[in-house]
């Protein structure tokens, strides 16, 4: 796995108003814990954090907090709703040959048999990895797969030193019956009918309405 240095500064204060004015400036607030040492507060740059972010499962060198070495990992990002930015980050430190659990992405490639429909049931899968040689994915290869056949967690070839966190049963990805044309006029004519049934709003000015104002 690759390794990004980003610089980082204790954070010195708390609550929703210094919170804001961190991320005003491009900055966003971050806890590092782990390892049983006492949980910190840091301050780390908002776009460095962000393009970090781009690797999956990405390790982070913090410089500038004074008795934090070693890597760390991200384990939960909060971004903002509507814009997408970072409000905060939960980093977990980490060290060289311990075990990890991290979702990977299923990375489906391949033509299914025709007439068939694929459905990819999980498009991220919780393993357990060395923290510094987490894969970066898991390719499944679907070519030639006919309707009813279905690939299981228990079915993939994980890398070397990686382990499921999932029951093997667990299904991956499967292949359906394509709909028919006459299926597919079918399930809109019925969609069609459905939405010319939805009863009108009450309380519309017309019949039945008492015509006084909600600001009453």
């Amino acid at each position: 796995m690759p390794e990004v240095r980003i610089a980082a500064e204790p954070r010195t204060e708390f609550g929703k108003g210094a919170a804001r004015r961190t991320r005003r400036e491009g900055r966003v607030p971050a806890v590092l814990y782990g390892h049983g040492t006492e949980t910190r507060h840091v301050v780390l740059p908002g776009h460095d954090l962000m393009l970090a972010l781009k690797t999956p499962n990405v390790l982070i060198r913090l410089e500038g907090v004074p008795g934090v070495t070693g890597l760390a990992l991200p384990k939960a990002i909060q971004r903002d709703p509507i814009r997408g930015f970072i409000k905060h980050a939960d980093l977990i430190l980490i060290r060289r040959g311990e075990k990890v659990t991290v979702d990977i992405a299923v990375r489906v490639s391949g033509d299914i048999a025709p007439d068939g429909l694929l459905d990819q049931q999980v498009v991220q899968l919780s393993v357990e990895a060395e923290a510094t040689n987490i894969p970066d994915g898991i390719d499944v290869d679907v070519t030639g797969m006919e309707i009813g056949s279905s690939i299981h967690a228990g079915d993939l070839t994980l890398p070397r030193g990686t382990t499921l966190q999932v029951e093997p049963e667990t299904l991956i990805v499967h292949v359906l019956p394509a709909p028919t044309a006459a299926q597919m006029e079918a399930d809109l004519g019925g969609a069609e009918a459905a939405e010319s049934q939805v009863p009108e709003p009450v309380g519309e000015a017309g019949a039945g309405s008492s015509g006084e104002s909600d600001a009453s």
